[in-house]
């Protein structure tokens, strides 16, 4: 039996595909089609599944939707009279899509398929419950799932026992930890649903100047509910802006304008407010494992990508073991929508546990030749793996910065070592150095540490034997190892830990394992394959033109060695193009 889920038309889009209760295949659109954060029908993502797992769409028996249209739409129509006149401009925006297309979402979705099947529809905060619980590895698990908003939910809590899942409380729009992030993402100039994580590398600079502002804008229970003043917050009434005068008067600043320079006050913005979503989240977390009795909680949703509230949660709380899948966001709908349909609609034994995220496309040595051939690509092929790996370890621990191409390309935002930029976690100067001269991005971004999950508890004040294969969770790194791994220590004395198993990450794995025979030190920089605006890369094209218009020293493909270029690099010609690219996929914050 296969089922195909999807997600698509307001965020990230992606699609994944189940047979008989295993996961064949999920990727998101922006990878195949190179527009980041594309929202429209994943047409290429569900191609790439079918031809995955080698049949038509006529073989696939369910085909799922991560939403309910027909609520959503009851949401969007009743904000918008109640907040009528000021809705004007939404209303203009938003009724011709709805009217012509996303109201017959259905036929929309069988057009683009070209197909008569039948297209089911789950509710957007059960996809992502699905999309944690049924992939993890426990029998029974608290959940808990907070994004900006689904069709009315932006916060759900519930239960999941063997394939059953129940979300008994929920907080309805327009109430939204999503949302209130989104919002100092805004304020900070930086682009909502996409630089979140610029907001969390950004606050440990910062000093909580402002939580007591930020109290005003938001009531906190101890129960971790919680309402927005939305005299603060405009998306109730816009759908181009999230923030209303009264939030620049509140802080008695505008808006940063975008690509201006960062001081203490952005700092502490994004310090403070970050506190406040921590806060939010580890309260919420406390009263659900009360309320549940539950030792494991399952976390989805955009939300559960804020990887320092993730760590608090797990450590503040009675809650022993946390699961959340790496495609948290958005396009983790389609592969909850999946998983629903086989395991919960139709009572099929749960058999998969989500170990690795490795689950898109892969290219074989033949066909990685022939685009290095096309491209007039100047490379080495060492046949030997231990050759190849002691090579490419010894070009870490000489300073280099590796595009690291292997195998199957990851599912969910973060590279995990299949499209990794690697290099020394030892260097002082390897974090400038990548943010300036490859990734074309704000100095203060940090990188993460991988790092082989043997030695985890060594480098990272974390339990030994404790997974952390997402880079989801944010343990500090012990005091000792700081001067030992400085191009991995943020600000605060964290690491957003990446851990790396045989079993699991393959190739990547004995990478590491090469680079600590010869060093000592376990731990490697890793970091996505792209420049800032665009996707991660995907094919042997993608990855080579990054190498060749960025400071990258060197790639390699499977077996494949390019260290040449073919001409100089233009480095202020790369970081022109790569704002202009961000620039370019601005989204809105409305869902």
């Amino acid at each position: 039996m296969y089922v195909l889920g999807l997600s698509c038309y307001y965020h990230d889009s992606g699609a994944a595909l189940v047979k008989d209760g295993q996961l064949v295949a999920a990727a998101e659109e922006e990878r195949f089609n190179r527009k980041k954060h594309y929202s429209d029908f994943p047409k290429l993502a569900v191609e790439y599944c079918l031809k995955e797992a080698g049949i038509t769409l006529d073989q696939v028996d369910h085909i799922g939707f991560y939403e309910k249209p027909f609520t959503k739409f009851n949401r969007i129509l009743e904000t918008i009279l109640t907040c009528w006149p000021f809705t004007y401009k939404q209303w203009i925006k938003s009724m011709p899509v709805w009217l012509t297309k996303k109201l017959n979402l259905a036929k929309a979705i069988q057009e683009e398929l070209q197909t008569d099947k039948d297209i089911l529809f789950c509710q957007h905060h059960l996809s992502h419950a699905a999309s944690a619980f049924l992939v993890s590895p426990f029998e029974e698990s608290a959940i808990i799932t907070a994004d900006g908003v689904g069709e009315w939910g932006t916060t759900c809590w519930g239960t999941g026992k063997g394939v059953d899942i129940d979300l008994s409380h929920e907080i309805n729009f327009p109430h939204s930890v999503g949302l209130l992030f989104s919002a100092i993402t805004a304020y900070l100039g930086f682009r909502v649903n996409d630089a979140e994580w610029k907001v969390m590398g950004l606050a440990p600079y910062g000093k909580p100047t402002y939580v007591d502002k930020f109290r005003e804008m938001v009531d906190i229970r101890d129960d971790g509910s919680f309402r927005l003043n939305l005299k603060y917050f405009a998306h109730t009434r816009s759908t181009e802006t999230i923030l209303t005068p009264e939030w620049e008067k509140l802080f008695g600043r505008p808006q940063r304008p975008k690509e201006t320079e960062l001081g203490d006050f952005e700092q502490d913005i994004a310090h403070s407010g970050q506190k406040i979503v921590e806060e939010i989240m580890v309260k919420m977390a406390r009263h659900v494992q009360k309320e549940t009795g539950m030792k494991n909680l399952c976390l989805a949703g955009g939300v559960g990508l804020n990887c320092v509230a993730n760590w608090r949660m797990l450590q503040e709380t009675p809650f022993e073991d946390i699961f959340i899948q790496p495609a948290a966001g958005d396009s983790g709908g389609a592969l909850g929508t999946a998983f629903y349909i086989y395991n919960t609609v139709l009572g099929n034994k749960r058999e998969y546990v989500m170990n690795n995220a490795y689950c898109g496309p892969s290219f074989n040595d033949d066909e990685i030749k022939s685009e290095l051939d096309r491209l007039e690509a100047q490379y080495n092929y060492i046949e030997d793996d231990e050759e190849l790996l002691d090579t490419v370890a010894k070009m870490i621990e000489d300073g280099m910065v590796i595009g690291w191409y292997q195998g199957r390309l990851e599912f969910g935002p973060r590279a995990l070592g299949a499209r990794s930029l690697v290099a020394d976690a030892r260097s002082n100067k390897m974090k400038d150095v990548i943010n300036a001269k490859v990734k074309f991005r704000e100095a203060f971004r940090p990188f993460a540490p991988s790092v082989l999950k043997e030695h985890a508890h060594e480098y990272f004040e974390m339990p030994e034997g404790m997974d952390a294969p997402y880079m989801l969770l944010v343990p500090k790194v012990r005091e000792e190892k700081h001067e030992v791994i400085p191009a991995v220590t943020h600000q605060d004395g964290t690491g957003r830990v990446q851990t790396v198993t045989a079993e699991h990450n393959g190739r990547y794995y004995k990478l590491i394992k090469k680079f600590y025979e010869r060093t000592g030190v376990p731990v490697i920089i890793n970091t996505s394959f792209n420049v800032r605006g665009e996707p991660i890369v995907l094919s042997p094209e993608d990855a080579y033109h990054t190498f060749v218009n960025t400071g990258i020293d060197a790639v390699v493909l499977n077996n494949y060695v390019v260290t040449v270029k073919p001409g100089d690099v233009d480095y202020e010609a790369g970081m022109k193009r790569s704002v202009q690219l961000e620039a370019g996929s601005l989204m809105s914050s409305s869902g």
